[in-house]
């Protein structure tokens, strides 16, 4: 017997610019499923995509700098935390330019 997972419907409202972008796009539902699941498999796993610490997340990353520090990478120029214990690498970047 087949097994049939239950699916919801969500509905926004989008404006002209995004709509005339998505018109040409054959499976607007998978690529707006696939849109979303990206950008939450990408969230800031402190702040959960917001942006913005709270003040008992503020205190818990303000300790955790003590001994960490944010740096930017020499090779992709993104930052990242580095432990301050350890020699300072600017350069761990794995990406290829």
């Amino acid at each position: 017997m087949a097994h049939f997972v239950e699916q919801q419907v969500i509905t926004f409202k989008v404006d002209k610019a995004l709509w005339n972008a998505l018109e040409g796009i054959p499976n607007r539902s998978e690529f707006i499923r696939n849109a979303i699941l990206h950008a939450l498999s990408n969230v800031c796993p402190i702040c959960s995509g917001t942006g913005v610490l709270n003040p008992e997340q503020k205190k818990h990353i303000e300790e955790f700098l003590k001994t960490h520090e944010i740096v930017i990478c020499s090779k992709c120029n993104y930052r990242h935390l580095s432990c301050s214990q350890t020699e300072k690498r600017s350069d761990a970047c794995t990406t290829t330019p």
